[in-house]
């Protein structure tokens, strides 16, 4: 069920729903995309219009991370459970190999795609990767990579440029993918699953503190996304509970 959360929207399910969704979807003959969005995305989507448009284009779009919960109890909004992508996007792909669906790895680095799918097959032995292209190309080679996907007749696309460029690139792009039945924006699984990143401790993760792993890893590139990002996403909340709160009066 989608609930408007604050200027955006969130699909409230958990994640028993959102899988049995991901299937249906996955028997269907139209592209739906799937977006996530953490406080860093919501942050992003004040100040930038077009990828504001692309969450409200969304047609599976789903909470991430412990300040959007938070929000989401400021905004009177009960989400029913956590649903990063980090967590939910290798249950999609064991989905895939369950149903026989096949998946287009599209993003990072060369060296770490090709990483990508060599763990995910080790992983996943019945798991069928159909073609892999790296997130460094110009819009110059769009229609090249677009015709190889078009090519390979993936069921699956997972698209890890970072927020917003994949959340354009899909909001643009998608009706041009004739296979592809979910098109996922997939932030840095990749990265995570190649091992170039590594995951928090698994207690870490169950009190929702994985950011702070995230700038203990990478303090210099993240630190800006946390400290500041996180007092940023309260002030936005304040400034529309603040904009509510004379309205109602």
């Amino acid at each position: 069920m989608r609930s408007p959360f604050y200027n955006i929207s969130l699909d409230v399910i958990d994640e028993n729903e959102a899988l049995v969704l991901f299937a249906e979807t996955l028997k269907g003959n139209t592209c739906k995309s799937l977006f996530f969005v953490n406080a860093h995305c919501f942050n992003e989507s004040q100040k930038n219009h077009q990828y504001k448009k692309s969450l409200l284009n969304a047609d599976i779009i789903l909470n991430d991370g412990i300040g959007i919960k938070i929000g989401g109890i400021l905004a009177g909004i009960k989400l029913k459970e956590n649903l990063n992508g980090t967590d939910l996007i290798p249950k999609i792909i064991k989905l895939a190999a369950k149903e026989k669906k096949t998946i287009y790895l599209l993003g990072s680095k060369k060296n770490i795609i090709i990483k990508t799918k060599e763990n995910l097959e080790k992983l996943i032995p019945n798991i069928e990767i159909v073609g892999i292209h790296d997130g460094y190309f110009s819009e110059n080679n769009v229609h090249e990579i677009i015709e190889d996907i078009n090519n390979k007749k993936p069921d699956i696309l997972i698209v890890g440029m970072g927020v917003p460029r994949q959340e354009l690139w899909i909001d643009e792009y998608k009706n041009q993918l004739n296979s592809v039945k979910l098109c996922v924006a997939g932030g840095a699984i990749i990265d995570f699953i190649s091992g170039e990143i590594a995951r928090a401790p698994k207690w870490i993760r169950y009190i929702n503190m994985e950011w702070a792993y995230r700038l203990y890893l990478e303090p210099s590139r993240m630190w800006k996304r946390y400290i500041i990002g996180n007092n940023l996403f309260f002030f936005y909340i304040f400034l529309y509970k603040l904009r509510f709160k004379r309205f109602e009066n």
